[in-house]
Order: structure tokens, then C-alpha cells, then sequence
């Protein structure tokens, strides 16, 4: 372009020109200042430099601003905190695990990942902004040393086994309890702590596969209660802004190399013990299962033996129930033949009570009559004494006349008796024998044979 050109167009702009187009530059940065545009997500802190006043803006919107004396800071109002993993904003992806120490020395690498959450309350978020000013500053200077410190200290409160060998959860648990709520009041003890050995190989013992828990004494960090149970704890430097703790993600850890070495050292114990007990439950099995095959024969033999000695005992049974119906029957007919036997006996003992009655009424009769005849001997003997005593010369004539009379007497009263002779003897008492005492000895001897009879019947 040539000079003339130039000149032309200087000369085609007017200052009037220049003068609207600056202002309505200089009325767009007016307005640009003057408003706010805020978005989801973030919490806005405008600073009135004139007045010193600070508003606070949580909620999306236009809010209207004091132009070039006013200053607008930004916090996010949830902040995700990681260290050691690939996740959060790219400005913290570059923190390192956490390095803590474990209270039996051992150290580890954490990853862990903490999610905050700003508070809504304008006085809150003031106060925060008046001590941190920035987002920035507020992530590094209190979210990722509290994190880092409460990390820290409630890792001395576990051993490096313990923490490795299934005390992580818990960890995490008491982790994101401290952050919300306040970092535990502790105090250093030694305290007695289990882990976990593997158990002497042996064939005499059933729990050969199982791990056995050792007890040490180490030094821990233990937390202080109070009266309740309740721990006591520590001011929470995130309460008095109300932030609070959404989230807590433990990632992989990894153990220094002295740990991770015992650690390895132990999976390789425990693998070769598991080995080692899986060949000893084979050959216990294989053993049992032969000593199985063994009791299960003998049992069948058992079985067998006791199956013919039962059919032999109930033979045995079925004979002696036979010979024992048969003895109850050959009882039950000599019962019944002795019950015959003892009617018929009892039928002739009162038939011979009832004779003996008679024959006592016989008896009696006969006694009466003999003693009737014999009064009536006496008195004829009298008679006869004093007929023969005035006839004392014809002594042969009078006996001879008596054995005349006991002869007729006699042959009367044979009928009722059956004389055996020589069985008895009737004799006088160194005296002549008359007739009445031959017949009333013969009625005696008679009456006592019929006695004889009958007792001899009663006891057969």
C-alpha cells in the first residue's frame, strides 16, 4: 500500500468513529464485570473491595457484582482427594500413596481416595475463605494433610500382619470414622496381640490342617475411652467449616520388602503345609476307609452271628414254650385228678365222720346195754353168790350152770361181732370171769377194730 492510500483511509475513519467504538468496548467490560455467572458444582465467594462485604453463591445463576473493585474466588464444592490412583481431577493424580508406619516398624504404601463435601452455609463458607482464600490452598494446606495425617496415625494403631492379613476393612472403617468425626485420643501400651503360626505336622492330631494363633506383645497406639465405651476424641478441624466426608476407597496396598518377604515366606509355609496335610487326610482317608470296609465285614459276620443265634434261641424258645405247655397240662391234670381225689376223700371222710358218729351212738347203745346187763349180772350174780354161798357144796354144779349161760349170752350177741381167736383174751383178775365182763370186752375189742378201720381209710 503507497502513502496516498494510507492518507485516504485516515481520512475515510473519523474520530467519532474511534470514539463509539471505544466506548462501546469500554461498556461491554462494564457489563462483563458487573455480572456473575455461576454453575452447578462450585460455591462463589464475591469480595466487595470498596465495602469489604463477602456474598456467597452456591446455586446456579446471574448474580449482578461490584465492576473492577470486586473479586470473585471459586471453590468446588466436592473435592476428591487420591493418592497413589488414577482417579480425581488431573491436579491431584499427582500425589504419591500414602506412606504409613505400622506399629510393629513395618512400613507400607496406601492408595487411598477421600471424598469432601463443602458446606452450604454462607458463615461457614466465609470463615473457610477468609483462613484459605483459594481452592487451591484450602485442598493443599487442609484436605490433603488432614487426610494424610489422620491416615498416618490410625495406621500405628495396627501391626503389618494385621493390616495385611485381614485388617483392612476395619482400617477402613476407623479411618473414615476419625476424618468425619474427630482423630481418636490414643495412647501408647504394649498389648498383647494374636497372629497366626502354622501348627506342628503330626499324625496323632485331627486339627493338623489348621492354623494356630500366637500371642505377642507389641507397642500400639490404643484409643482412650471414656466412662461409656466411647472413645474419646480430638478437636475435627472439618466441622468447624461443615465439611464432611462422602467417601473413603482404600486401594492395594503394598508392604515394604522385609514384610512382603515374611509375607511371601508364610503363603509358601502355608502351601507346602496344605500339601503336606492334604497327602496326610488322603492316606487318614484311604486308612479309614479300608478300616470302614473292615467294620462294615465284621459287622455283616456280627450280623449273621447274631441273626442264627437268635433263630437258634427262638428254636430254642419254641421247644421249651412246648415242653412248658405240656408240663402246665400234665399239672393241670394232676391238679384236677388231686382236686377228684381230694373230693372223693372228703366225700369217704365225711361218710366215715357220719359212720364213726353212728358207730359212736352204736357204741354208746352197746355201752348202755352192757352196763344195763351188767347191772343186771350183779344183781344176779348176787343172787347167784348168795344162792350159791347157802349152796357152797354144790360148787362144780354152779359152773358148770355159768358157762351155760355165758354160752347162750355169747351166741346172742355173735352177730355184731366177727371173734377171731387167739387175737384177744378175756381173763379174770385171779378171780372166776362171769359173763358180763367176756360180753362187754368183746364189745370193746369190737368197737375199737371198727376205729382202727375207719382211721386207716381217713389217712389214705
Amino acid at each position: 500500500m503507497d502513502e496516498s492510500s494510507i492518507s485516504r483511509a485516515r481520512k475515510a475513519v473519523s474520530p467519532k468513529a474511534i470514539l463509539f467504538t471505544l466506548g462501546a468496548i469500554g461498556a461491554l467490560a462494564v457489563l462483563k464485570s458487573s455480572i456473575l455467572m455461576t454453575d452447578a458444582g462450585y460455591t462463589y465467594v464475591h469480595q466487595n473491595n470498596i465495602t469489604g462485604a463477602l456474598d456467597v453463591f452456591t446455586e446456579p445463576g446471574i448474580h449482578v457484582r461490584m465492576p473492577f473493585l470486586s473479586k470473585i474466588t471459586r471453590y468446588d464444592q466436592v473435592v476428591t482427594v487420591s493418592f497413589g490412583n488414577n482417579q480425581g481431577e488431573a491436579f491431584y493424580q499427582r500425589l504419591p500413596s500414602l506412606q504409613v508406619r505400622f506399629a510393629d516398624t513395618y512400613t507400607g504404601q496406601v492408595p487411598a481416595t477421600f471424598r469432601f463435601k463443602l458446606s452450604h452455609s454462607p458463615e461457614q463458607i466465609i470463615q473457610m475463605h477468609r483462613e484459605f482464600r483459594s481452592n487451591d490452598n484450602l485442598i493443599e494446606t487442609m484436605l490433603i494433610k488432614n487426610a494424610r495425617n489422620v491416615t498416618v496415625i490410625t495406621a500405628t494403631q495396627y501391626t503389618g500382619e494385621e493390616f495385611f492379613q485381614g485388617g483392612l476393612n476395619q482400617f477402613k472403617a476407623q479411618l473414615a470414622d476419625q476424618l468425619s468425626n474427630g482423630i481418636y485420643t490414643t495412647e501408647r501400651r504394649q498389648v498383647e496381640v494374636e497372629q497366626v503360626d502354622l501348627v506342628p505336622v503330626g499324625f496323632d492330631q485331627d486339627d493338623s490342617n489348621k492354623l494356630q494363633a500366637t500371642k505377642q506383645l507389641v507397642w500400639k497406639t490404643i484409643p482412650v475411652t471414656d466412662s461409656t465405651g466411647q472413645p474419646v476424641r480430638q478437636d475435627n478441624p472439618l466441622s468447624q467449616y461443615g465439611i464432611t466426608v462422602t467417601q473413603v476407597t482404600i486401594g492395594d496396598p503394598q508392604p515394604e520388602d522385609q514384610l512382603d518377604k515374611l509375607l511371601t515366606d508364610k503363603k509358601k509355609l502355608v502351601a507346602e503345609r496344605i500339601r503336606t496335610i492334604q497327602e496326610q487326610e488322603t492316606s487318614k482317608a484311604q486308612a479309614k476307609t479300608e478300616q470302614l470296609r473292615k467294620e462294615i465285614q465284621r459287622t455283616r459276620e456280627v450280623q449273621d452271628a447274631q441273626r442264627a443265634k437268635e433263630l437258634a434261641v427262638i428254636s430254642q424258645q419254641k421247644e421249651v414254650e412246648i415242653a412248658r405247655q405240656i408240663a402246665e397240662r400234665e399239672l393241670v391234670e394232676e391238679r384236677k385228678k388231686k382236686e377228684i381225689a381230694a373230693l372223693s376223700k372228703a366225700k369217704e371222710l365225711e361218710m366215715a365222720q357220719a359212720n364213726l358218729e353212728i358207730q359212736k351212738a352204736n357204741a354208746a347203745a352197746a355201752a348202755f346195754e352192757a352196763k344195763a346187763i351188767r347191772e343186771t349180772g350183779i344183781a344176779e350174780a348176787e343172787v347167784l353168790a348168795a344162792k350159791y354161798k347157802a349152796l357152797g357144796t354144790y360148787e362144780k354144779i354152779y359152773t358148770a350152770e355159768m358157762n351155760r349161760d355165758v354160752a347162750k349170752v355169747l351166741y346172742q350177741n355173735l352177730p355184731n361181732f366177727k371173734v377171731e381167736m387167739p387175737q384177744n383174751y378175756i381173763g379174770g383178775n385171779g378171780g372166776m370171769t362171769s359173763n358180763l365182763d367176756v360180753i362187754t370186752g368183746f364189745s370193746a375189742l369190737g368197737l375199737m377194730e371198727k376205729s382202727k378201720e375207719l382211721s386207716q381209710q381217713s389217712k389214705q
